[in-house]
């Protein structure tokens, strides 16, 4: 299994394919469109990630010691940024979750190239993550 380090750098590598932003773009919205639909007994008050613009559900579940993410949200630019995160941390243990710098973000440029609320959109997500991973560390 690949480490998340090893992931983010796969991810690197892929945006940097293309110089142009709005291609990029597409390849999030692309992402999203591949992530699974959340199972509609998940898009609950609970799962919604506060902070983001757009609503966006994140579902956690363990498996074998190992957190399992689920999302889905309404904005196709902010599916696709929740399906990249998932990308990258999906089914690892919190504690390499809570161990990682998520470099990606930045060396991909994400960050600069995103509005101020969904840059904050971003930034909760993974808040919300890694809010996840504690939790399941301390139980």
């Amino acid at each position: 299994m690949q480490t998340i380090n090893e992931i983010q750098d796969e991810v690197i590598e892929e945006f940097s394919a293309f110089d142009d932003w709005m291609d990029k773009y597409q390849m999030l919205i692309d992402l999203g469109n591949d992530l699974e639909p959340l199972d509609e007994q998940y898009k609950t008050e609970q799962n919604l990630i506060e902070g983001c613009q757009s609503r966006v559900w994140l579902q956690c579940d363990v498996v074998d010691g190992r957190l399992h993410f689920s999302a889905e949200s309404d904005a196709l630019i902010v599916k696709g940024i929740i399906a990249l995160l998932i990308r990258v941390l999906n089914d690892h243990t919190p504690d390499e979750i809570l161990g990682t710098e998520l470099y990606f973000i930045d060396q991909i440029g994400l960050k600069d190239h995103l509005s101020p609320t969904r840059s904050n959109g971003l930034l909760s997500m993974v808040k919300q993550i890694r809010m996840y991973a504690l939790a399941y560390k301390m139980k």
